[in-house]
Order: C-alpha cells, then sequence, then structure tokens
C-alpha cells in the first residue's frame, strides 16, 4: 500500500465485561483508526463498557451466534473508509500489541488475508490449550491443507486480518451464525485464490478467555468436514455453491 492505511479493528464480544477494557487498551492505538464493538446479546455490563470507553458499538437484541456477530461487524467496517479489517476478541485471549504484526504482510502487499497463528511459535499447550484441543486443531488443519492446497499451520484462530476488496469480494452474508462461520470464510477466500499468510500469535488461557467445550468441539470438527466436502464439490463442478462466487472482478474467473 502506498499510503498509510486506515485500519478498523472490529470485535465480536458475548459477556466480555471482564477482559474488554484490558484488551481495548493495550491496542497499539497509534496504528488503529477505530473500534467497532457487536454485542450479541450479552447478559454482562460488555455495554456498559463499551460505552463508557467511547466504542462504536452494535447492539443485537439477543444471543444470534458467533457467525452473525462477525456479519454484523464487517457489515460496519466496510461502512467505514478501512483498508484493513482486523478482527480481535475483546476475551484477551489473543495479545492486542501484536495488531501491527498481524497487518504487516497486508500492509506490504503480499497477503489479502492474515491468520494470527497460535502454532507457529511455543507449544499452545505449553499455554493451557486443552490436549485434545490441540489434537484436533493439528488433525483439521491437515485436512484441510490438503483439500485448499495449502501450507498453513492452523485455520481455527481468532485473530484475523483482511485486506478491505478481499472482504469486499467474499459472500460472507450467505455464511453460517455459528462457529463454523470462520472455516467457511476460509474456503471462500481459497477460492478466490486469494493471497493467505499467517504470523506467529501466542495466546493465553484462563476462565474469563473464551473457549468452546469437547462436545461443541466435535460438532464443530464434524460441521468442517461437510464444509471440505462441499468445497471439493464446487471445485470439481459437481455442485455449485453461491457462496463460493466472488463478488468482484478483482478475485476469481
Amino acid at each position: 500500500m502506498n499510503k498509510k492505511p486506515e485500519i478498523v479493528v472490529v470485535m465480536p464480544a458475548y459477556n466480555a465485561a471482564r477482559t474488554l477494557q484490558k484488551t481495548y487498551a493495550e491496542l497499539p492505538h497509534d496504528v488503529v483508526g477505530r473500534v467497532i464493538v457487536v454485542d450479541d446479546g450479552s447478559s454482562d455490563e460488555t455495554v456498559k463498557i463499551a460505552r463508557a470507553l467511547g466504542l462504536e458499538i452494535f447492539v443485537h437484541n439477543r444471543n444470534y451466534g458467533y457467525g452473525a456477530n462477525q456479519k454484523t461487524c464487517y457489515v460496519q467496517a466496510l461502512k467505514t473508509s478501512a483498508d484493513i479489517i482486523v478482527m480481535v476478541h475483546p476475551d484477551y485471549q489473543y495479545d492486542p500489541t501484536l495488531l501491527p504484526d498481524v497487518v504487516k504482510p497486508i500492509v506490504d502487499g503480499a497477503a489479502d488475508v492474515v491468520l494470527g497463528s497460535r502454532l507457529m511459535g511455543i507449544s499452545p499447550m505449553k499455554q493451557g490449550m486443552p490436549w485434545w484441543k490441540f489434537i484436533s486443531n493439528r488433525f483439521l488443519t491437515k485436512l484441510e491443507n490438503l483439500v485448499f492446497h495449502l501450507h498453513l499451520s492452523e485455520y481455527h484462530t481468532g485473530y484475523r486480518a483482511y485486506r478491505r476488496d478481499a472482504l469486499e469480494a467474499v459472500n460472507f452474508g450467505m455464511n453460517s451464525d455459528g462457529f463454523i462461520f470462520d472455516q467457511e470464510i476460509m474456503a471462500q477466500f481459497v477460492a478466490l485464490k486469494a493471497r493467505i499468510a499467517e504470523v506467529p500469535v501466542p495466546t493465553r488461557y484462563f476462565p474469563q478467555a473464551s473457549s468452546a467445550s469437547f462436545v461443541d468441539s466435535s460438532v464443530y470438527g464434524v460441521k468442517i468436514l461437510l464444509l471440505l466436502i462441499r468445497y471439493q464439490l464446487h471445485r470439481f463442478g459437481i455442485i455449485h455453491y453461491r457462496a463460493m462466487d466472488s463478488l468482484s472482478r478483482r478475485y476469481g474467473p
């Protein structure tokens, strides 16, 4: 990018009252232009704290789901003049100070999408990741790499940066309202041949940090397998999925 990019941070929040202020405080405010919080029907004081911090906040009238939250985040971010949109979870699990590292491949013109990977540096198990979650992450990542023809260390991260025109090109509005949204949008980027990079980001595991249960993680894993089947069917022209089509002439055929 020739000019200093405008960076907008989006925070999909749900009962993040205990960690929102700390997460916001550690963002590099000399780099971030604005912060948008979308509250997905929290029952705690997330909204009150966000307003006290003077953040832009959009409130869902009930809990619609993680994917639905992200949809609102991106719709609102794209209404601004953002060049780069960064999702930072407000649960303080991912280090907000690393944002410049996360956006650097986009700023340098080397990537359209950047994932903050927990598996590129110190073992996440040493940082508190449950063993079963580590094993399932490794298995699903290897399977996704095989199907997507990529070599990423992980896909299952909540720290992500998107180049504006790449995010505008994917039909994320057709994706699930649940946790599988993260992998659906990745499949869309792969279908569009977007350039995907990753940088190492250490994580924290503590009671206030969001974490799916074993059962929820198992259901999530099955949904990923079904998504990969859909992607292959689309890729080989067996079944056409509109969600995989590009909304921009810059990407796709």
